[in-house]
């Protein structure tokens, strides 16, 4: 524990900004989710619209540091290939041994 009043200060903003870009970065996975959902459901206004919040959510992390620049860019830009990819199929993987015949 800090014994200077100004680190003790410093703690309590640190803890703060943490909180809140954890919030940020929760937000960001939540949006990214209902845009694969919309995605594969089909509704086309809807993927725009989340599609959107998602890309402004991201800038607005960045601008405030609490996603890297670069780490915006690779979701902002995998978020775009999922719009433009489109509904998938989904699919489930089995681990342990493979299925006999």
């Amino acid at each position: 524990m800090a014994n200077i009043k100004q680190q003790k200060k410093r703690i309590l903003v640190a803890k703060r900004q943490r909180l809140e870009n954890l919030r940020y970065r929760s937000q960001i996975k939540t949006y990214f989710r209902r845009l694969s959902e919309s995605v594969n459901g089909g509704d086309a206004e809807k993927v725009t619209s989340e599609h959107t919040t998602l890309v402004r959510l991201i800038d607005k992390a960045a601008a405030r540091n609490a996603l890297h620049a670069n780490t915006a860019a690779r979701k902002k830009s995998r978020a775009a290939a999922l719009v433009a990819r489109g509904p998938q199929e989904v699919t489930t993987r089995r681990r342990g041994r493979a299925a006999r015949s």
